[in-house]
């Protein structure tokens, strides 16, 4: 039988990592160079870590959610400069959910939560150029300036 609060875990860490596939797509189309190579081998990270989430999903008696056909952007991505953004937003996206598998009973799924939200928010902040205090946290949230 499966634990319900991995399982929600797991499906959010996934359903940001087919969000992050979909948005490296549009970002790659407007990178160029080493920018570009970059974008890719982070899609390439994302596939390879949905894969992976799926297996642990179908670990725990569940089904995987399956990727949607069409992620709605949160801006407009017209150039190199708003898909450098779009990839950071993404980055800060995934972080957020692997915060939930953090949170969970199982300690080896702590530990590759924390992992992952590691890998997140370093190349968040290399699309960014800057760190941010608390990655994965929300900063509009209570403890906001």
């Amino acid at each position: 039988m499966a634990n319900t609060g991995v399982v929600a875990a797991l499906q959010a860490a996934l359903a940001a990592e087919n969000a992050a596939i979909f948005g490296y797509g549009v970002a790659g189309a407007h990178l160029t160079g080493s920018s570009q190579a970059a974008a890719e081998q982070d899609w390439t990270g994302h596939n390879q870590a949905r894969d992976t989430l799926a297996a642990m999903i179908s670990a725990q008696g569940a089904a995987p959610a399956a990727a949607r056909a069409y992620y709605q952007l949160p801006f407009r991505v017209h150039d190199a400069a708003s898909a450098t953004r779009l990839a950071a937003y993404l980055e800060d996206g995934v972080t957020r959910a692997y915060l939930g598998l953090v949170a969970v009973s199982d300690q080896r799924l702590r530990r590759f939560g924390a992992m992952a939200m590691q890998e997140a928010a370093q190349r968040a902040a290399s699309w960014r150029g800057s760190t941010l205090a608390f990655p994965g946290l929300n900063p509009s949230g209570p403890l906001a300036p």
